[in-house]
């Protein structure tokens, strides 16, 4: 995947342009034959009223581009229509904008704001959103035109909108949370395993040096330390993702640490451009246990005689392979909720995996994801 997010997501911006464009397009038209205003004001009306829908519809698609400055652009298109409704209102002859753009923006940015911002602050966006959305109409075609009535049922089905995005978020949060709670359980008990079988090797090394006395002890040290030191460093990548909620990458949380930590005996190859890549705790812990699952069906599901797992970097791009090379003929079909876990997990971080025979006879499984964690896809 690239950093412009799922296709889905580009499928409902290309949409709310298309519809922002049409707006202004139905403004437009209805505008046009118009009388020129009079008045003092008249000059300066006729070169600024005609382009404030546009100039809406512009601020309310950056709400894409800075979405934590929805309540700003907010606050600037719901001023722009509230001009353009007074100026029809007080300048006499003034042209009548259709307020169709300026409706539209001024929703989708509610929505937005609804969506996103604290309840108290949200609920005063709302407030002020439907005063603009039901006055603009009032104002410039009177109270007998239906604009008003179909503004008013608009704004409504955009606080709805909003709220319904809203409770999905909080439900995605509260499921993540879950997740991640299972997740740090599973990992709890592989540093029980991994700390017992590297203790267990130190203890067996020890009692052998004392079983034979003839054995060199600066051999048996040596031996000793390197198993202490794989522990160590295993222990840190795991002990790492167990510890902090914190959303900011950790400076000892690395790829080459998540990697080794989730390989075991599997042969790894961590390119050097992203041995050091520091990784978000949750990015850590979805690339742990994509690791562990595809190792942990490579054992299962075939009988290969070498697993290997490799990481670097492409196109902007953080790649993850793990290969093996006997996957039984008729098995990689059945993928069962192992390849749906890992590909939920690495969706969930604006990537992409797939999983298939490759050209030597065995089984791959790539899992792609954007090497830049702050380029988020962005919704409404």
């Amino acid at each position: 995947m690239t950093a412009g997010g799922t296709p889905a997501r580009r499928s409902v911006f290309v949409a709310e342009v298309a519809a922002l464009v049409v707006a202004v397009v139905v403004d437009a038209v209805l505008s046009a034959g118009g009388e020129p205003p009079r008045g003092v004001l008249g000059p300066l009306l006729s070169v600024v009223v005609p382009y404030a829908g546009e100039a809406t519809a512009v601020l309310a698609v950056l709400r894409r581009r800075f979405p934590r400055r929805v309540e700003l652009l907010a606050g600037a298109v719901i001023a722009l229509s509230l001009a353009g409704t007074a100026a029809a209102g007080l300048v006499e002859r003034v042209p009548v904008r259709p307020p169709v753009t300026e409706v539209l923006a001024v929703l989708l940015l509610a929505a937005a704001g609804c969506r996103r911002l604290p309840p108290a602050r949200a609920a005063v966006l709302a407030i002020a959103a439907c005063v603009t959305v039901v006055l603009a109409p009032i104002v410039r075609y009177g109270l007998d035109s239906l604009f008003p009535v179909v503004a008013a049922l608009a704004w409504g089905a955009a606080m709805a909108l909003g709220l319904i995005l809203r409770d999905a978020d909080a439900r995605h949060r509260r499921e993540l949370d879950r997740v991640r709670n299972e997740d740090r359980l599973q990992l709890a008990r592989d540093l029980h395993d991994l700390v017992a079988h590297h203790v267990t090797g130190i203890v067996v090394r020890t009692r052998a040096a004392q079983a034979v006395p003839s054995q060199d002890p600066a051999e048996v040290y040596d031996e000793i330390e390197q198993a202490a030191a794989e522990a160590l460093t295993a222990t840190r990548g795991l002990v790492g993702v167990l510890r902090s909620d914190d959303p900011l990458p950790s400076p000892s949380l690395v790829l080459g640490d998540v990697v080794r930590a989730a390989a075991g005996d599997a042969s790894v190859h961590v390119a050097a451009e992203v041995e050091a890549l520091p990784l978000p705790p949750q990015v850590s812990v979805a690339l742990h246990r994509v690791l562990m699952e595809a190792l942990t069906n490579a054992r299962r599901h075939s009988r290969a005689a070498v697993v290997r797992v490799a990481a670097r970097s492409e196109e902007g791009e953080l790649v993850l392979e793990v290969d093996n090379d006997g996957v039984p003929p008729g098995e990689p079909g059945e993928d069962g909720h192992g390849l749906i876990g890992m590909t939920e997990r690495v969706a969930a971080l604006g990537g992409a995996l797939t999983a298939g025979p490759h050209g030597d006879g065995g089984w791959r499984v790539t899992a792609r994801i954007p090497d830049d964690f702050d380029d988020l896809p962005r919704g409404i």
